[in-house]
């Protein structure tokens, strides 16, 4: 079973950063299913989510009409909780099986409302320079939410690091791998703690937005990285079941998903964010 110590660091922060909306957005709470005047308030994790929706606010959002607010989070959990409690009105961080996870462990009501790209996952090392280096008995960091954890033994699987138990979906843990040549050894960190675990670990899985935000260059400096092709984790902007009609939540869903979006992510991120829209 799965520690839920591991989370505590975050759901404090969680915690601090909710009290934090509360206090600058009471107001709207109670009508944030209905009070579509204001100022379209998105939650978002840093990169690339909220250079993404910054760029829209800053070169498309005032022309189409839009009036956009961006808050930023480090965690994985408040931009969730925020939106279905009606703090913020949207979010943008998160794929389809992690949603579907946090829904039903935590009764949340939270739907997608457009795909907007692909932050392929990597392992990542510095001590060594390939996967095929990793001596018997390493260490690897992963992350420890269910559906992040099983996406990143799945990648370890897919370079025949390790064997998973046929069947395994997207609850996957180390105790689901039923071949394990090296003999490697897993440490569950929080997501967003992957990058700094890298000097204490042998090698680490970490998501696409935390190894930007780290300095890491996926597309270059990951020892191997997801595959884009018939991906499931296109990450979306988001909303709570029954505001995805919401005029401003279609205006910023149709500026996402621009051709200026898709070039400004191409430009920016050269590969290691990948647009997941024609």
């Amino acid at each position: 079973m799965r520690n839920t110590a591991k989370i505590t660091t975050a759901v404090l922060a969680a915690g601090a950063l909710t009290l934090g909306l509360s206090a600058c957005g009471s107001d709207k709470d109670s009508a944030s299913s209905s009070d579509t005047s204001g100022p379209l308030v998105v939650a978002a994790s840093p990169v690339p989510h909220a250079e993404i929706l910054n760029f829209v606010k800053k070169n498309l959002a005032k022309k189409a009409g839009l009036d956009l607010e961006v808050k930023e989070f480090q965690d994985y959990i408040v931009p969730n909780t925020a939106t279905e409690d009606g703090s913020v009105d949207a979010n943008y961080f998160q794929n389809q099986p992690y949603l579907d996870d946090f829904n039903k462990k935590r009764g949340t009501h939270i739907v997608p409302v457009v795909t907007v790209h692909l932050e392929p996952l990597g392992l990542y090392s510095h001590k060594v320079k390939s996967s095929d280096d990793l001596k018997s008995g390493a260490t690897v960091a992963v992350p420890n939410d269910a559906v992040n954890e099983a996406r990143a033994l799945k990648l370890l699987a897919s370079k025949g690091l390790i064997t998973l138990k046929d069947g395994v979906g997207n609850e996957a843990t180390p105790q689901d791998i039923s071949k394990n040549p090296k003999n490697l050894k897993f440490k569950e960190v929080e997501a967003a703690q992957t990058p700094r675990s890298l000097d204490d670990v042998d090698a680490a899985v970490i998501n696409g937005n935390y190894a930007i935000s780290a300095g890491l260059k996926p597309a270059k400096d990951a020892l191997v990285l997801e595959s884009a092709t018939n991906n499931p984790y296109g990450n979306f902007l988001a909303v709570k079941k029954g505001n995805e009609n919401d005029p401003r939540v279609k205006k910023l869903a149709k500026l996402l998903t621009s051709p200026e979006v898709k070039k400004f992510i191409e430009d920016k991120y050269a590969g290691s964010v990948i647009p997941s829209f024609k």
